[in-house]
């Protein structure tokens, strides 16, 4: 039985108060749409993000946080140029960004990058084939 059809969301975790330093990072740099989060879940803290098709949410670590320093989620960006004028705005702002091996995945390229709190992300362009 093949009852998983795909991804809804995923979630990285913050510290206490990242709400602001989420938006900046995730929403103005990155440029994803922050939705408004159920009134359930609110008082929770953290900020959720519209990702293509997915959300992005950012979950509040209340006590003991620590970044995913491995694990990663990996954003799909529209095009080899969009993605170099993405690492040109996010090396402006100060965010190191890391380039590997470019021949490890054939038809991609790619970058590492860390949010303000440590969490490890993945942008990805697809050349065209």
């Amino acid at each position: 039985m093949k009852g998983i059809v795909g991804l809804d969301h995923v979630q990285v975790a913050a510290p206490l108060g990242c709400e602001e330093a989420a938006r900046q990072f995730y929403g103005v740099l990155l440029g994803l749409d922050e939705l408004v989060k159920p009134p359930a879940l609110a008082p929770r803290g953290g900020v959720w993000f519209r990702a293509g098709a997915l959300e992005l949410h950012v979950g509040v670590v209340a006590d003991g946080f620590l970044p995913a320093v491995k694990a990663h989620p990996a954003f799909r960006v529209s095009s080899v140029a969009a993605l170099e004028a993405l690492v040109r705005r996010l090396e402006q702002d100060g965010v190191e960004v890391v380039h590997p091996d470019p021949g490890e995945i054939p038809g991609a390229k790619r970058v590492f990058v860390r949010d303000p709190w440590g969490n490890r992300l993945e942008l990805v362009a697809r050349a065209a084939p």
